[in-house]
């Protein structure tokens, strides 16, 4: 029976699945005199594996996890949002009848 040597597959494969912690500190010093310190961490793992352990950032990422489209809707609700509030507050104004409550609102450029 021969004993074979295990792969970069195999050995990715238990990396991945196993996960793989690297860890270093780097100190820079001048006569004794520490100037800069540098601590390196690399945690290398699959994703099922880092939501076992509580690693899941990347589901909350406004900029990973939504795409293109749903960004655009989300700030064409909000521009639609932001003109029901200007109506409601010049409605308002006009209703306590205060003499010059107009809001700021933008004026078009000619």
């Amino acid at each position: 029976m021969s004993v074979r040597s295990p792969g970069l597959v195999d050995v990715l494969d238990r990396i991945l699945d196993k996960g793989l912690v690297v860890a270093g500190d780097i100190k820079i010093s001048l006569a004794n005199v520490e100037l800069l310190t540098l601590q390196i961490r690399l945690l290398v793992c699959s994703i099922d594996k880092a939501e076992q352990i509580g690693l899941n950032w990347w589901k909350y990422d406004r900029n990973l996890s939504a795409s293109g489209h749903e960004k655009e809707l989300e700030n064409r609700e909000l521009r639609q949002k932001v003109v029901e509030l200007e109506q409601e507050l010049k409605a308002l104004a006009a209703s306590s009848g205060l003499k010059g409550a107009k809001p700021k609102t933008k004026s078009a450029s000619k």
